[in-house]
């Protein structure tokens, strides 16, 4: 047996892991074909093949959102068509204490986090110091102040300039909307 590889000495342990690798692919190349755009999906919002799957389209989301930031895919958007999804750029999650969104969705693809916001990642996020004019010697503070968590996930350092802290952002895009260069000195990706 050479260290660090499989030991394959067991028929079935070599077809499990072909057949395992075989499946992820396949799933993966299901899942782009699907789903080829990727949104950023309401709170509480499941992993998008079984978000896709339980959605009814309702729009109930939609309706008792307080900052009207989510939107339903428009119908060229194949089978995601009809669902939720938050574009930061118009309008920022503001990150509602009580998640009025997932508490409204009556099939279970948007469901309460366990531990509420704690933890949970609607998106991802990226400082691009190259068009922050902090980096050029103009003060400003309107991604942190924008920021619901705080510092926990957005500072200003003692130069004045951002510090993103991926651990304690919620990937809410407050900070993608604040923000005063154009286009914005965050870039937000939707979160598998």
């Amino acid at each position: 047996m050479i260290p660090g590889l499989p030991d394959f000495s067991d028929r079935r342990a070599l077809l499990r892991d072909s057949f395992g690798k075989w499946l992820e692919d396949l799933v993966e190349r299901a899942e782009r074909r699907v789903a080829p755009v990727r949104y950023i999906r309401p709170p509480g919002a499941r992993p998008e093949m079984e978000f896709l799957a339980a959605c009814t389209r309702c729009g109930e989301c939609v309706t008792v959102c307080p900052p009207f930031a989510i939107r339903k895919v428009p119908p060229e958007g194949g089978l995601q068509a009809g669902t939720p999804y938050i574009d930061p750029r118009l309008q920022a999650c503001t990150v509602c204490e009580t998640m009025p969104c997932a508490r409204a969705c009556p099939s279970g693809a948007l469901t309460l986090p366990p531990e509420g916001w704690a933890g949970y990642r609607l998106a991802a996020l990226e400082l691009v110091p190259e068009r922050c004019v902090t980096f050029a010697g103009t003060p400003c503070r309107a991604c942190a102040d924008s920021c619901p968590v705080g510092e926990r996930a957005l500072s200003i350092d003692e130069d004045g300039h951002p510090v993103l802290k991926a651990e304690g952002c919620v990937g809410c895009g407050l900070c993608v909307r604040a923000c005063i260069t154009s286009p914005s000195s965050f870039l937000i990706h939707a979160v598998e």
